[in-house]
């Protein structure tokens, strides 16, 4: 039986979509045009936060000229230590909407989804994870040996929290403003960010769902993502995770929490 909403959530007004990106000429406007036309049939008020995380191409530039055609982008440069977990927060620090989501830069997320993660948070939930691998998702050339280590890792942390959430590494996911600001402060500052923001939310009692996204491989650029080094830093953020759910002793949760899906 899917699990229901809380109830008593406050409505939501304008959705943020935080896009951190380095060296993304080839696809940063597509992905910020194709997102604005989708929220704009939905009539979806909202603003996309581009964080340029210390490119050497000409993404600055492209976000430029986007700009002036799309009043929703909002542009920010990252001029400090940079680093996938440190864009994202950059650009959290940039948002006005009550709704975040986090997407990449590469066109590998579906925009339609995001229509349905707004929807979804409007529901009552606090938090809304996408997962590639459940009924209704799907992912398309996605690399055999990235798979295999994300099926990997994703086992481990179901196991080590008792979730049935099966795709917490991925970084599409949306919440609540509010569930950002209880997640303060940050630790992570690469691609662990991913594993940090759904456990922080989950440990701390916010209220979750889980639905079906899908996801194809980037046709342009190269991945930022490096499995060798990025190891020790997934293991250090959730074993972070885990022992605040278990020593804390509730000092950081949420003053209304939910179950998950």
């Amino acid at each position: 039986m899917k699990p229901r909403p809380p109830e008593h959530s406050e409505p939501l007004r304008l959705l943020s979509v935080v896009i951190p990106a380095r060296d993304e000429e080839g696809c940063i406007g597509r992905t910020v045009e194709h997102l604005d036309v989708e929220l704009r049939l939905n009539a979806i008020e909202h603003e996309i936060v581009v964080v340029d995380d210390g490119s050497t191409d000409r993404t600055w530039a492209v976000l430029g000229e986007v700009e002036s055609r799309i009043p929703a982008l909002k542009r920010v440069q990252n001029t400090g230590a940079h680093g996938f977990g440190r864009a994202i927060t950059l650009g959290f620090d940039h948002i006005a909407g009550d709704a975040v989501v986090v997407m990449m830069a590469d066109e590998s997320d579906d925009c339609r989804d995001v229509v349905r993660y707004w929807q979804i948070l409007n529901e009552g939930w606090d938090a809304v994870f996408g997962s590639r691998f459940i009924r209704g998702g799907g992912v398309i050339d996605y690399p055999p040996h990235k798979l295999l280590m994300n099926r990997i890792a994703n086992f481990f942390l179901r196991v080590l929290f008792h979730i049935p959430l099966n795709d917490t590494t991925n970084a599409f996911k949306a919440y609540r403003r509010t569930v950002i600001e209880g997640c303060r402060p940050f630790l992570s500052p690469h691609f662990n960010l991913t594993v940090e923001l759904p456990l922080k939310t989950i440990v701390r009692g916010y209220s979750w769902t889980v639905t079906p996204i899908t996801w194809r491989n980037r046709r342009s650029g190269v991945s930022k993502l490096k499995i060798k080094e990025m190891g020790s830093r997934y293991l250090f953020i959730a074993l972070y995770c885990w022992l605040e759910k278990y020593f804390s002793r509730g000092d950081y949760r949420a003053r209304r929490g939910g179950d998950g899906a």
